[in-house]
């Protein structure tokens, strides 16, 4: 602050520009969204990317500007095409880098229960899905990478206990 006030009252535009240049220089988080659906028997949903070699939630990168809510229901419905309630955010999880990629922050949001016709109307984006499978979370750390089952082991703990989590790698995060 100068003797002639702040900067955004002097000069609205050179605060504007001020703040363009802190949004072009600051650093970005890419962000996934997936969803947690199950079935009547409990089973977890879970799909096989043709782009990746382990299976996963369904969900994907959020675009640039999209919510996280919003990349949630656009991927469901481009991966599995159909356009179910996408319901309340159960976990947030910092993935710290890893190999050739930053930081990324993920979200995962209740996507309730599908009934059997839900289910019928499943029909795999060609070149993204091999596959989808309805799966025993017992069975589901066979399919999913460590850190990923441990953030649905916690998606599923929130969704049980109606809580959120925050966690670091699909870990307890201490917060203050």
């Amino acid at each position: 602050m100068t003797s002639d006030g702040p900067l955004f009252d002097r000069d609205p535009e050179a605060w504007r520009e001020y703040l363009a240049e802190g949004n072009r220089t600051q650093p970005r988080k890419r962000v996934s969204a997936d969803v947690l659906f199950s079935d009547r028997d409990g089973r977890i949903l879970l799909v096989d990317p043709v782009y990746k070699p382990d299976w996963d939630l369904p969900g994907g990168m959020a675009e640039a500007n999209e919510s996280p809510v919003d990349a949630a229901r656009r991927e469901v419905a481009e991966e599995l095409g159909i356009a179910p309630v996408i319901g309340r955010l159960l976990v947030v999880d910092w993935v710290p880098p890893h190999g050739p990629w930053d930081d990324l922050l993920a979200f995962v949001f209740d996507g309730g229960v599908l009934g059997d016709e839900e289910l019928a109307a499943i029909r795999l984006q060609e070149g993204e899905l091999r596959a989808y499978a309805m799966t025993a979370q017992a069975d589901a750390a066979g399919r999913l990478r460590d850190y990923v089952v441990r953030r649905v082991e916690r998606a599923i703990a929130c969704r049980d206990g109606g809580e959120v989590a925050y966690s670091h790698d699909g870990r307890a995060a201490h917060t203050p």
